[in-house]
C-alpha cells in the first residue's frame, strides 16, 4: 500500500471512528481500549527500540522507564494482592508519598525527553535531567494548575489527539498528498462538528453493565470533568456525564483514542514497523495482548493495572518522536518561510 492508499484509508477511519463514537462512545472508548490499546503499546514499543527511540543515546531510556515505575507502583499497589480485606497503613503511606511527587518526576520526564533528542555526552545528559528535576519542581510551585494540565492531559488527550495529528501533518508535508491533507482537515474539524452537533442525552441512558463499571472503574471519568473544567462552562458543581456537554465530550475522547489506535495500524506500510518484528516477537506480542485482554474482560480494574506501566511507557518512549514531528514541521514551515 502506498503513501495515498494509505491517507484515503486513513480518511475512511477518521470518518467511521467518529460515526461509532456518535453511536456508542463509552462502548467504543472501552472496546478500544480493551482490544487495540495493549497491541499497540507492544508493536509501538518494539518499532521504537528498533528506531533507537529518536534518540542520541538509548541507554538513558532507562531513566524514563524508572520514571515509569516509580508513578506505577501506586496503581499496582491497588491491586487485590496488596490491599486485601484491611488496608495496610505501610501500603498507604507508600502510595501517598509517592503519589505526592508524580507530578513532579512525570513533568522531569518529559523535559528529560526532550533533553535525549539533542543530547549525547554523559555530563550533558546528567545535567540537563538534574535540571529538569529543577524546572518541574519551580514549575509546579509557581504554576499548579498548568502543570495538572500537563500531567494530565499530556498522556491521554494530548498524545492520542495532537500528536497524532503532528505526526500526520509531519508525514504529509514531506509526501504533499491530497488525501494526506484531507485527513488532516477533518481530523482538526472532527472536535468542532462534535461540539456544535445537536445530541439528544436520552439516547446515551442505555449502557451495557460491563461498560459502565468499565467506564467508572477507567478514570476517563475524571479525564472528562477536566475536560468540562477547563473548556466548557459545565465544569462547576456536580459534573453530569449524560448531560448534552458530558456526551460530547465523551464521543471526543471515543473518537481520539479509536483513531489513535487505527492510526498506528493503519501506518504500517508506510513506517514499516511490522518489518521489526520476528517469528518469536510476533509469538510473545500476541500472548501478551491475548493474556490483557482476558484480564480486562475479568475485571477491568485489574486489567487496567496491570497495564498501567505499559500504557505509561509507551507514552513516554514516544515523546521523543512527537517532539522530532513538531521540530521537523517547524523547520519545513520555517524554510519554506524564508525561500
Amino acid at each position: 500500500m502506498n503513501t495515498r492508499d494509505t491517507d484515503i484509508l486513513n480518511v475512511i477511519l477518521i470518518v467511521i471512528s467518529l460515526m461509532v463514537a456518535f453511536q456508542v462512545p463509552f462502548g467504543l472508548l472501552i472496546f478500544s481500549y480493551v482490544f487495540l490499546g495493549p497491541i499497540h503499546y507492544l508493536t509501538e514499543i518494539n518499532w521504537l527500540k528498533e528506531k533507537k527511540y529518536f534518540v542520541r543515546e538509548t541507554k538513558w531510556i532507562w531513566i524514563l522507564l524508572a520514571f515509569v515505575a516509580f508513578v506505577s507502583i501506586p496503581v499496582f499497589l491497588k491491586l487485590p494482592l496488596f490491599t486485601g480485606t484491611n488496608p495496610n497503613p505501610q501500603i498507604e503511606k507508600w502510595s501517598g508519598f509517592i503519589l505526592d511527587y508524580t507530578d513532579e518526576v512525570l513533568v522531569t520526564a518529559i523535559l528529560f525527553a526532550i533533553g535525549l533528542i539533542y543530547l549525547k555526552n554523559k555530563v550533558h545528559i546528567i545535567l540537563i535531567l538534574i535540571g529538569s528535576a529543577l524546572l518541574a519542581t519551580l514549575f509546579l510551585n509557581y504554576f499548579p494548575d498548568f502543570a495538572l494540565l500537563i500531567t494530565i492531559f499530556l498522556p491521554t488527550i494530548v498524545h492520542v489527539y495532537f500528536f497524532t495529528l503532528f505526526f500526520m501533518i509531519f508525514g504529509t508535508i514531506n509526501s504533499k498528498s491530497t488525501p494526506g491533507i484531507i485527513a488532516i482537515i477533518l481530523l482538526m474539524l472532527a472536535p468542532i462538528f462534535i461540539m456544535f452537533s445537536k445530541i439528544n442525552p436520552a439516547d446515551y441512558f442505555v449502557i451495557k453493565d460491563y461498560t459502565r463499571n468499565s467506564f467508572n472503574n477507567s478514570g476517563f471519568g475524571n479525564l472528562n470533568v477536566l475536560v468540562a473544567k477547563y473548556f466548557t462552562t459545565e465544569g462547576s458543581g456536580q459534573f453530569n456525564y449524560f448531560s448534552a456537554v458530558g456526551i460530547k465530550i465523551q464521543i471526543f475522547v471515543a473518537f481520539a483514542y479509536t483513531y489513535h489506535y487505527l492510526n498506528w495500524f493503519s501506518k504500517t506500510s508506510i513506517i514499516r514497523w511490522d518489518k521489526s518484528l520476528s517469528k518469536t516477537k510476533i509469538i510473545a506480542i500476541l500472548s501478551i495482548w491475548a493474556f490483557s485482554v482476558a484480564l480486562y474482560l475479568y475485571d477491568f480494574k485489574i486489567g487496567l493495572i496491570a497495564l498501567s506501566f505499559l500504557s505509561l511507557a509507551h507514552v513516554l518512549l514516544e515523546f521523543p518522536l512527537n517532539m522530532t514531528s513538531i521540530k521537523g514541521i517547524c523547520l519545513k514551515i520555517k524554510s519554506q518561510f524564508i525561500s
